[in-house]
């Protein structure tokens, strides 16, 4: 016999998130290439949240949410690396469904 598979269940307002792999460089609105090897102080990161907590209020599986990566915990499930924060971490939520937003889409 195998070993027994678990599901992973985010407890009270914790969120699960997978990053947004970016691509090896990046390019300015003015068209200017930056090398994937510079690092941008207190840079925010998009991410699509993977596990929500019963607590958690405004986000819910398949949210794309914007954070900050440096303070967050990480953990590696199945080789895949994941980041785990109170929903009072997230800084913006991207959803199709929203009352309050802020005009601008993804």
């Amino acid at each position: 016999m195998g070993d027994p598979k678990f599901e992973i269940q985010m407890l009270h307002d914790r969120v699960m998130v997978r990053i947004e792999q970016e691509s090896e460089e990046r390019r300015s609105t003015a068209g200017i290439v930056i090398p994937a090897t510079v690092k941008m102080a207190n840079r925010l990161v998009w991410g699509e949240v993977c596990g929500a907590g019963a607590n958690a209020r405004s986000v819910k599986v398949g949210d794309k949410v914007l954070f900050n990566p440096e303070e967050q915990y990480e953990v590696e499930v199945h080789g895949q690396l994941y980041l785990v924060m109170r929903e009072r971490d997230l800084h913006a939520i991207a959803t199709p469904q929203t009352d309050n937003g802020t005009g601008l889409y993804l």
